[in-house]
């Protein structure tokens, strides 16, 4: 990834200078200017509607939020705009004034959330210094004569990057690049090099440190580290799932994968372990840290960030201080980037929460549910559905800020964990980040497997992209259904840890 730029996108996501967005075409402007005119009107509705209940204000206020959202708005601008809207109609300007004087404080001044910053500058910074390049290097020397061999190295240098970034657009980028072609050389099916490259980036919301879990603590008020250790298992778990069900398959029909023809000798697999130490000695300072209760989160995203700069000056080729200097500030200003974009999302969000208590949302909706007499696996096997079908339109990210707040009180009432939960979502979004017809990250890959560099001459069609995702969505759903039944995968972690 050193050779790449990572930037922010609308949901404050890294991505690279690459996968900008094209040309928008026609149907794209029109398609614009209707949702942003349809925005209008909802606003207009809520405005100018006399004595319009609270409920459907409310109501009205989520639906110019998402409507604004597809329109391309920044999540976070869509967000509170809409929540604005919301505020005048229920409270006047009056109210609209104090929120906005109170929220930007309120949502940044969070001693928990200060780990975001820690974080991302730790994953930057590994990126930047190459730490996690050669992870894919190493993961092919030890298991790429395995059948698929090196679709399970891709995976699973997939979960050690989950590790360092957590944005799984950069980390589906850095292996696109990188493994498509090597595998396509082997003679692999279009269909499993892309999709293994699209379901090892949906790791790095889940495996911690997740900036995305994170947030999500900040959302639902949980705490930073029990939440970030209730993921681990199931993110382990996940990745180790993927690699047997490539194993499995190719072993079945070899020409999906066949064996790596490259052997490597035990001296030459011993040698890879030390492009891995650093990246090694990071994660297990964090999340032993935290677990032990030695780290509280703040402190182990600090000592993440120092390891993941001195460690990477000190096993890179380039040990000049200017080098170090350079790539300190390139880190730190790339960090602010995503930072800022971050935070705005987490101000909309406390400007809708405000909207969602004040019209009573969130209790309409607990009570609608209650009334239908749903079981708790009723209900998350409802919600798989809802997530998907969300998923078709709106950004992961997005999903969170904006059904967490109003899921709470239902989740309470089904006496669901709220740790609990966000590893359930989380793995929801995940498979919403794939499946079509939007499936973000499958376009991603796709877009990366079109360069003529990448697919060595071959075509790739975006149907071999959602075709070799859709064993892997089979198996995070088996996953998911184990979380309902088995809440303790999740549970166990932080129930025996020290953690805060």
């Amino acid at each position: 990834m050193s050779d790449t730029t990572l930037v922010t996108d609308h949901t404050g996501v890294a991505r690279t200078d690459d996968l900008a967005a094209p040309t928008p075409n026609r149907n794209f402007i029109r398609a614009y200017w209707g949702n942003f005119g349809f925005s209008l009107i909802i606003a207009a509705v809520i405005l100018f509607t006399p004595d319009l209940p609270d409920t459907a204000v409310g109501v009205l206020t989520i639906l110019l939020s998402i409507v604004a959202m597809v329109s391309g708005i920044h999540v976070g601008i869509a967000i509170m705009g809409a929540g604005a809207v919301g505020l005048w109609k229920l409270a006047g300007t009056s109210a609209v004034a104090v929120t906005f004087e109170d929220v930007p404080f309120t949502s940044a001044a969070s001693w928990s959330l200060s780990v975001i910053p820690l974080f991302i500058l730790m994953g930057v910074a590994m990126g930047r210094f190459n730490l996690t390049g050669k992870l894919f290097t190493s993961a092919q020397a030890w298991l790429g004569r395995l059948p698929g061999g090196l679709a399970v190295s891709t995976n699973f240098a997939g979960a050690g990057l989950a590790a360092s970034s957590g944005s799984s657009i950069a980390i589906s980028y850095a292996l696109g690049r990188t493994t498509i072609p090597e595998m396509l050389r082997a003679g692999y099916k279009p269909s499993l090099a892309t999709g293994v490259v699209a379901m090892s980036g949906t790791l790095g919301m889940l495996i911690p440190p997740s900036v995305v879990l994170v947030i999500y603590a900040g959302v639902a008020e949980t705490p930073v580290g029990p939440q970030l250790l209730a993921a681990l298992i199931p993110g382990l778990l996940t990745a180790l799932a993927y690699g047997v069900l490539i194993v499995v398959r190719c072993s079945i029909d070899p020409t999906l994968g066949p064996r790596s023809t490259t052997h490597y000798t035990w001296g030459q697999r011993l040698r890879s372990l030390v492009d891995v130490t650093p990246v090694t000695l990071i994660l297990i300072l964090i999340i032993g840290g935290m677990y032990t209760g030695i780290f509280t989160p703040t402190e182990a995203g600090a000592f993440g960030a120092i390891a993941a700069i001195l460690l990477g000056w000190l096993f890179g080729d380039d040990r000049s201080v200017g080098h170090l200097v350079r790539t300190v500030l390139t880190s730190l200003r790339e960090t602010a980037a995503g930072v800022a974009s971050i935070f705005l999302l987490l101000m909309g969000v406390h400007v809708l929460t405000r909207v969602v208590a004040l019209s009573g949302v969130a209790d309409w909706i607990t009570e609608t549910i209650t009334s239908l007499g749903l079981s708790r696996t009723l209900f998350l096997l409802g919600l798989i559905f809802v997530f998907l079908i969300l998923g078709m339109f709106m950004d992961g990210l997005a999903m969170i800020l904006l059904t967490v707040p109003i899921l709470m009180p239902v989740l309470a009432t089904f006496d669901i964990s709220l740790l609990w939960f966000g590893v359930f979502m989380v793995i929801l979004v995940e498979l919403a980040l794939v499946t079509p017809p939007i499936g973000m990250l499958s376009y991603i890959v796709h877009r990366i497997a079109s360069n003529p560099e990448v697919n060595e001459g071959m075509t790739v069609r975006l149907s071999d992209v959602f075709k070799g995702v859709s064993w892997f969505v089979v198996t995070s759903a088996v996953i998911l259904v184990a979380l309902i039944f088995f809440p303790e995968i999740a549970l166990w972690l932080p129930e025996t840890s020290a953690a805060e």
